[in-house]
């Protein structure tokens, strides 16, 4: 069986879960079928897999278009595929002119929704209709949809009520617990001039609506001295959310210090140094399918405090991995009260840092549970079965 998976971002060029999720989804289905990768950027290198740049003539065009632009050239190279799997938007479309044209089974992962993405208008401008488009348009049309977990599979029905039930499967990310594991050195800390001997809260991911970052920039205002925020956070979506968070982060060092920024993308490593030395990790999402960050700090031993929204209370388990927090929220994701919000992190994570014996406990339970029930090969050999059920 010959499987080609469609994304936007392969190594070296990931940015966010998608792109995690399907390099490690290929790495593990190559063990059990014929698997060629296709993904926008340069070419890889990498045997079986091919990079698209946005064809001549658009390069000054809306990104949305450009996007279909890559999309079409990637379902012409489909030709020979038994079945196509395409993840998020930027490639959904891909995946399904792959099907009309060459006759095959069209799996979507669903990694995020666009109608659950409303801010996304401010990146894309009028490209934000077609993104909407291309994606309805797939997921209608798809073999099967597979949602990274219950709570998006909610989503999926609610958005589009059109799409039979028994067509869309849960099939969890996962977490390679080798490569993510508790690593006590410190010459990360050091480089970045983060105090292994201070307390840190520590937030890795884009500076994007959906990420909450500026949520927890007004939480840190109430942060003991002592405890240290390092933020891994980059690739802004707009200049005027970039502005948002650099103004917050400006504010907070004026008032303390301990507040680290580190805004280039870090290699893995690195981020995995820093989240095993973590007190706290925090993902104060308001929109998150899955939060496949929440099981990298888990398996660094971080206790962690996320917002119980979309499918993080089934990766977090409150009260024994980390907190969760509550939050009441608009049709846009925001928070009803976000004053109240903003209180809840706060305390949550005040808690933790005030009893590091059960932020201890919390972070060995953690990497306990992503070990116990998010291994890749898991997760692979249940996609090779979606697969082989539509064949």
């Amino acid at each position: 069986m010959r499987v080609d998976l469609l994304s936007r971002e392969y190594p070296p060029e990931v940015y966010g879960g998608a792109g995690v999720h399907v390099e490690y989804l290929a790495r593990e289905l190559r063990a059990i079928c014929d698997v060629r990768v296709h993904a926008f950027g340069a070419e890889r290198g990498e045997p079986g897999v091919a990079g698209y740049r946005v064809p001549g003539g658009l390069e000054t065009a809306n990104a949305a278009l450009q996007v279909l632009g890559v999309d079409l050239e990637m379902a012409a190279a489909c030709a020979g595929a038994d079945l196509v799997h395409s993840h998020t938007w930027y490639a959904n479309l891909a995946g399904h002119v792959a099907k009309l044209l060459h006759g095959i089974p069209h799996v979507v992962t669903t990694h995020s929704l666009e109608p659950l993405r409303p801010w996304k208008a401010e990146q894309l401008g009028g490209g934000y209709a077609i993104s909407s488009w291309a994606e309805r348009t797939a997921i209608l049309a798809a073999d099967a949809v597979v949602s990274v977990s219950e709570g998006m599979r909610r989503d999926v029905l609610a958005c589009y009520p059109e799409v039979d039930p028994s067509r869309v499967t849960v099939l969890h990310n996962g977490i390679d617990t080798v490569e993510y594991a508790p690593d006590h050195g410190t010459d990360v800390l050091t480089r970045f001039g983060v105090d292994p001997d201070r307390p840190s809260v520590v937030f890795v991911g884009r500076i994007t609506r959906q990420k909450g970052l500026p949520y927890l920039l007004r939480a840190a205002r109430s942060f003991d001295p002592a405890v240290q925020l390092v933020l891994c956070a980059g690739a802004p979506d707009t200049p005027e959310i970039a502005a948002e968070v650099k103004e917050l982060v400006d504010g907070l060092r004026r008032e303390r210090d301990g507040v680290i920024w580190i805004a280039q993308m870090l290699p893995r490593p690195e981020v995995v140094q820093l989240l095993s030395h973590a007190a706290v990790f925090v993902c104060p999402s308001i929109y998150e399918p899955m939060g496949i960050v929440n099981l990298e700090a888990m398996a660094c031993e971080a206790p962690v405090v996320a917002t119980a929204t979309g499918g993080i209370p089934e990766v977090v388990a409150d009260g024994e991995t980390g907190l969760l927090v509550p939050v009441e929220q608009l049709a846009d994701g925001t928070p009803v009260d976000p004053g109240r919000f903003v209180a809840d992190l706060a305390e949550r994570i005040t808690a933790l840092i005030a009893d590091p014996s059960r932020a201890t406990t919390m972070g060995l339970a953690g990497r306990q549970r992503t070990v116990d029930h998010f291994s890749w090969p898991r997760i692979a050999a249940r996609t090779r079965d979606l697969y082989g059920s539509l064949l």
